[in-house]
């Protein structure tokens, strides 16, 4: 393996800047890697080596003209294929959408390309963003790099193996409730759901749209505000996107953990929840200690309550997002059928994969007259409750320190019969969704077999700067046990 694509971003940055090798060459590098692993882990539903080369010997020739570059310049990456790409496949890993050329840009993708970045490829997740293993995806299932018989997590599946594999030097993916955060623990990288507003969901293809943040995920902490800094701020095409001041997201990092409050929430402990897990994130809890936090329990009443009401809010918002997809206008279209109702149902029903259609229905029903009030209305009402709960921890910590996943990356086809099994999976991430906080996931530990564990940061709404200024202090005092 190159010695190249083992360098943090951070390192590769500099690299590129003091002329030790070029962006041609580390592209290189990345591209010999994913000839190597592709096959094996299935990160990628499509890759553009010749225009990822050509894009990286103009950055070099920026560069050997003296022109004043972004960090992110001539570093190559790769993107989750739900984020729009002008004139680029995007395709959710739906049937669906399995030729939809999308002509414009998100605006993450607009952002990047005023960094001059790298495009490897795009790559694979649950159909839709609706998954927690990336075994729903239409083409193939991605594998763990840590154990390729294992589930890499989802739906930003291909998005953490990519990183963990070493094909890509950071990526994008999008976290609805976990999928960014739980994949990254799986796969043993880090990654950061930012605070809901403070980057743009402009051309993200939607699935819960009170939910939906993109966000990257990164080798270390400090690559990962790097990133963050590159696609955050406000985007007058986004109603939900915030007009604030976008902060340094790396300015705290390096100042350590002595003074900070972390908050333990007891019901993230309670019964479920792997021994070797448990363990980690407590001994992460220990390490804070050590380096001065002052590390107290806290209670979050709501949420147990917190998994019901997400399944409900985000089916409910899918029903609505997907119902654009009828076989008319763009996506997939039956070939053969008798009147346009009947169009609507083929086209539906051969499009869309299993758990697409499953929380379709029950979105559906939770909207239907009769049940809203009895499901939906419930459920935006736990929602104001789990964000209350949060509001209040948050006057007496700084920041909570919690498991990310109840259990270390599972078998391949383990949970699959099994919905609901799987769904309890995510009784940890959603409820940061449902108050729409930021929270950054980073390996704590392995278990006794080498699988990593992730434990997540979570903070008050803008709290980034804080999280990676935390994260940074326990990655740095982990570095032995990892």
């Amino acid at each position: 393996m190159s010695d190249l694509i083992q360098r943090t971003l951070k390192q590769q940055i500099a690299g590129l800047q003091s002329g030790a090798y070029s962006a041609k060459e580390l592209t290189g590098a990345y591209l010999e890697q994913i000839d190597k692993k592709e096959k094996e882990i299935g990160a990628y539903l499509s890759l553009f080596p010749e225009e990822a080369l050509a894009a990286a010997e103009a950055v070099d020739k920026k560069r050997a003209a003296g022109e004043k570059l972004a960090p992110l310049a001539g570093i190559p990456a790769a993107i989750k294929d739900n984020i729009c790409t002008k004139n680029i496949r995007t395709t959710c890993a739906s049937k669906m959408l399995a030729e939809y050329v999308p002509p414009y840009d998100a605006d993450v993708i607009e952002r990047l390309k005023q960094n001059d970045y790298i495009l490897l490829g795009k790559l694979n997740m649950d159909e839709f963003a609706m998954g927690s293993s990336c075994e729903n995806s239409a083409f193939h299932p991605t594998r763990n790099p840590a154990d390729p018989s294992r589930v890499p997590g989802g739906s930003s599946g291909g998005s953490a193996a990519a990183v963990a594999a070493r094909e890509a030097s950071y990526t994008l993916g999008s976290d609805t409730g976990g999928s960014i955060r739980q994949p990254a623990a799986f796969c043993g990288v880090v990654g950061m759901k930012p605070t809901y507003g403070s980057v743009s969901r402009y051309g993200l293809v939607a699935f819960a749209s009170s939910l939906d943040q993109i966000g990257p995920l990164t080798g270390t902490v400090e690559d990962n505000a790097i990133v963050l800094n590159a696609i955050s701020g406000h985007d007058r095409r986004d109603a939900t996107s915030l007009a604030r001041k976008t902060p340094d997201f790396a300015s705290e990092i390096g100042k350590g953990a002595k003074g900070l409050r972390v908050g333990l929430p007891k019901e993230f402990f309670a019964e479920g929840i792997s021994p070797q897990v448990k363990d980690a994130v407590l001994h992460a809890a220990h390490v804070f200690a050590q380096l001065g936090a002052q590390v107290q329990e806290v209670s979050m009443p709501s949420i147990p309550h917190a998994l019901s009401a997400y399944y409900i809010i985000s089916s409910a918002e899918a029903s609505s997002n997907l119902a654009r997809f009828d076989g008319i206008r763009y996506g997939y279209r039956a070939k053969d059928f008798d009147d346009i109702t009947d169009l609507y149902l083929k086209s539906r029903s051969e499009g869309f994969g299993k758990e697409v259609k499953r929380r379709i229905m029950l979105g559906t029903f939770a909207l239907s007259s009769g049940y809203y009030d009895a499901y939906y209305k419930k459920a935006l009402q736990v929602r104001s409750l789990v964000t209350a709960d949060f509001r209040k921890v948050f006057e007496q910590n700084d920041f909570i320190l919690s498991p990310v996943a109840p259990t270390p990356a599972y078998k391949i086809g383990e949970k699959s019969a099994d919905p609901l099994e799987m769904y309890m999976g995510d009784a940890y991430s959603v409820p940061v969704n449902i108050a729409g906080v930021p929270a950054l996931s980073l390996p704590c530990g392995k278990t006794e077999t080498g699988l990593p564990i992730g434990c997540q940061l979570i903070g008050a709404a803008f709290s980034e700067p804080l999280l990676y200024r935390a994260g940074a202090a326990l990655e740095e005092a982990l570095k032995e046990r990892m």
